[in-house]
């Protein structure tokens, strides 16, 4: 069929009709796409800055309002401290008692025999201890490993987080007595020939003269009230410094100036 036919088919205002109406439903579909509200873009873009701005300034808020409450609790801490400190009082250590100070001893004065440089000593001499400011009369005794000396009244205590010890020594010739007290340096143990358990005697440094020669060496501390002699010397001081003559006394002088005016025995 050709488009003769076709026109002859449908009549002219017919044709028309049908596209006016096409051209109006078209019309419409467009205009309803058309109508659909849009945002604008400046307005919205103002309005995300306007929100950004109001969270900033809320986190600042909130970071000094912390800030303040982490003021107001220090303050507080240090007020509390501050009244603890007011209320202890600070733990206060028991002064240290003024030692002695050894005096110097004048060898020049001195006399004793010396072999290939060691002082000669007899069974028996005479012993300047310094921290009792006396002379007494010590048994030399190679047998005995440390050297000893008479104490009364032992007591142990702690002074600064150190053992220390409390003791009394008999001044010679008389009821005197002389309160030391040293830093503890060890114990040893002793075991006498008549006791079967060994007895347990702790070991102080003591500053001492014989004839020219004086020293600081280590004492055992133990009651010798029984024995003759109140000090002992024993290998610690006779080893590489003293030769003993076994058929011999006395054979050294201490210097005039410690001798004069001090009792022995």
């Amino acid at each position: 069929m050709d488009l003769k036919q076709i026109r002859a088919g449908f009549p002219q205002p017919r044709i028309l009709l049908v596209t006016g109406m096409l051209v109006l439903l078209a019309g419409c579909s467009s205009d309803r796409y058309f109508m659909v509200p849009k945002q604008d873009l400046s307005d919205l873009n103002t309005s995300v800055n306007t929100q950004r701005a109001t969270l900033v300034t809320m986190e600042n808020n909130a970071q000094f309002r912390h800030e303040k409450m982490m003021e107001k609790q220090q303050d507080s801490t240090d007020s509390i401290i501050d009244a603890i400190k007011t209320q202890v009082e600070k733990p206060s250590c028991p002064p240290i008692p003024a030692q002695k100070v050894c005096p110097t001893v004048d060898t020049s004065k001195g006399q004793a025999a010396h072999l290939k440089g060691k002082l000669i000593v007899g069974q028996v001499e005479k012993i300047y201890l310094a921290a009792t400011e006396q002379v007494h009369t010590a048994r030399i005794d190679s047998g005995a490993e440390t050297s000893s000396v008479d104490a009364r009244n032992i007591t142990r205590f702690e002074r600064d987080g150190s053992n220390w010890v409390r003791f009394d020594v008999p001044v010679p010739g008389s009821d005197t007595l002389v309160t030391l007290e040293k830093e503890i340096v060890r114990r040893v143990k002793v075991t006498q020939a008549a006791a079967d358990d060994p007895e347990r005697r702790v070991v102080v440094e003591l500053q001492f003269a014989i004839g020219d020669h004086q020293q600081v060496a280590e004492f055992t501390l133990t009651d010798r009230n029984d024995l003759e002699n109140k000090v002992l010397i024993g290998r610690n001081v006779l080893r590489d410094v003293m030769l003993i003559d076994v058929g011999r006394e006395f054979t050294t002088k201490l210097p005039e100036a410690i001798a004069k005016n001090r009792n022995d025995s």
